[in-house]
């Protein structure tokens, strides 16, 4: 079997039509749930790239090994899927950015590395000056053409690589920049909804809420922005993922074309959410765990599996490592806390109550080398004032404590957020599913936030390291 990881970056699930947004047009993703299973309340360990790559590649929660920022990422010495399936004879082709791998661990993982910058075009442009309140709100100008973005070259890299009719079984990865902001799409795309038929967003929480959300949008100054332009905002994150769904839309052609969709598994998924818009704030932050950020598509076309199968029991998005291992016949070979959802493709229910775990954040002193901006050779660029991001390294390094350590725990009717320096949070889904009103203070929910914080405990207990594997040193037999 082959396989085709597809992962647009900052998608969330709640925009796209079959999780049943009203109105955004995405028929390949909706056709592709309904030739496959669609997973509706998949969440993600992190909601920052790297973390959340590294997690699916090892089915580690990020605090497992450290994984926590966005330049720890994941050395020769650890495991990852795509080292397991080259290791057992596929060809692992890769398109697009890397957030997940550090560059000693691609010769032995990766057969083929390559990520195109797209056409000068493609490059999304700032249209306000440096003054105007919008300038750091991430609504730039269209991509150029359908042809001209770094998304639509990796993805003809990869179309390309099918039509050559490989000889080996493949797995071929397509991290896509979109719709990560800048909220732009290419012409056709760009303007392709309006702000005025965007549905109600979630309005500015100015109690209950950490304050974070009110610091960024102070920084960004987004607390100067209209209703209006927060929905064009989301308008335009919107046409994003439309235009990825047109790219989908001509991978899966190919592999019909070239007769290698019966023999190969396509996963749709992403890293995290976006606000986009939501609560009067755009893009993300380490610490957000709301679900716009942490709930994502997963969808997953196996041959050989029923079609239109919808899961409506929670999983995590690094439960795809252990499901490919399994279909793909590999044994696992090191210790991981993810789930194999070989029984979901299968149709069968769900047979026990699962708890959802997400994580972010960074305390200092400990993580002082973890804040966005301080490292990397991109530093001195993200320390201008001019840069787009510049409030976000701002706040995050002037103001430490809008960052702190959080963590998550979410059952089907509620979600506990705990954090070291900003207050807690607890909501009641079935009620508030928007997370409006934090009721963690409230003594009727006492037996519940105590149960829920018993989870947490428990589950840090579970999950606070992993031990290696290997065969007993002193050569004697091990006593099963």
């Amino acid at each position: 079997m082959n396989f085709i990881f597809f992962n647009p970056d900052e998608m969330r699930a709640e925009s796209i039509g079959c999780w049943g947004h009203p109105l955004v047009s995405t028929p390949n993703m909706d056709q592709l749930a309904a030739e496959g299973t669609r997973f509706s309340e998949a969440h993600v360990t992190h909601t920052v790239c790297s973390p959340s790559r590294c997690s699916v590649l090892t089915g580690w929660h990020p605090h497992i090994r450290g994984h926590r920022s966005l330049y720890h990422l994941l050395a020769p010495d650890e495991p990852n899927l795509f080292r397991y399936l080259r290791k057992h004879g596929w060809q692992v082709v890769w398109y697009g950015k890397n957030d997940a791998l550090s560059p000693e661990s691609f010769p032995d993982s990766v057969d083929k590395y390559g990520s195109e910058p797209g056409r000068p075009a493609g490059q999304p442009q700032n249209p306000y000056p440096e003054d105007h309140p919008l300038y750091h709100s991430f609504l730039h100008e269209p991509r150029g053409g359908f042809e001209d973005t770094a998304d639509y070259a990796n993805v003809q890299k990869a179309i390309g690589f099918l039509q050559s009719q490989p000889s080996e079984p493949f797995a071929v990865y397509l991290p896509l920049i979109q719709p990560h902001p800048p909220y732009a799409a290419p012409h056709g795309y760009h303007d392709m909804y309006s702000a005025e038929d965007i549905p109600p967003l979630r309005p500015v929480c100015s109690q209950g809420k950490p304050d974070f959300m009110q610091r960024i949008r102070a920084t960004r100054r987004l607390n100067e922005l209209t209703e209006h332009q927060f929905r064009d905002i989301n308008a335009k994150y919107l046409g994003s993922i439309s235009y990825v769904d047109a790219l989908l839309g001509q991978l899966l052609q190919t592999l019909d074309e070239t007769g290698l969709a019966d023999e190969t598994a396509v996963i749709v998924w992403s890293d995290h959410g976006d606000w986009a818009g939501d609560y009067g704030l755009v893009e993300k932050w380490p610490a957000g765990l709301d679900d716009t950020l942490t709930h994502v598509p997963l969808i997953m076309r196996v041959p050989g599996f029923p079609s239109g199968n919808t899961v409506a029991s929670g999983v995590q998005h690094f439960d795809i490592m252990p499901t490919v291992l399994e279909l793909a016949g590999i044994p696992c070979e090191h210790s991981h806390f993810a789930q194999s959802l070989i029984p979901h493709l299968e149709g069968r229910p769900s047979e026990a109550r699962r708890l959802l775990f997400a994580e972010g954040g960074y305390d200092q002193p400990h993580d002082m080398w973890c804040f966005e901006g301080r490292t990397g050779t991109s530093a001195e660029s993200l320390s201008k004032p001019n840069h787009i991001y510049y409030p976000k390294i701002y706040l995050q390094q002037a103001e430490p404590y809008t960052v702190c350590r959080s963590v998550m725990v979410r059952s089907e009717t509620h979600k506990l957020i705990r954090r070291t320096q900003q207050i807690h949070e607890l909501y009641d889904l079935k009620r508030d599913p928007h997370e409006l009103q934090n009721v963690y203070e409230q003594a009727d929910f006492r037996s519940i936030r105590d149960e829920l914080e018993q989870e947490l405990l428990d589950w840090y207990l579970r999950t606070s390291d992993v031990t290696p594997w290997y065969e007993d040193p002193r050569g004697l037999p091990i006593i099963e």
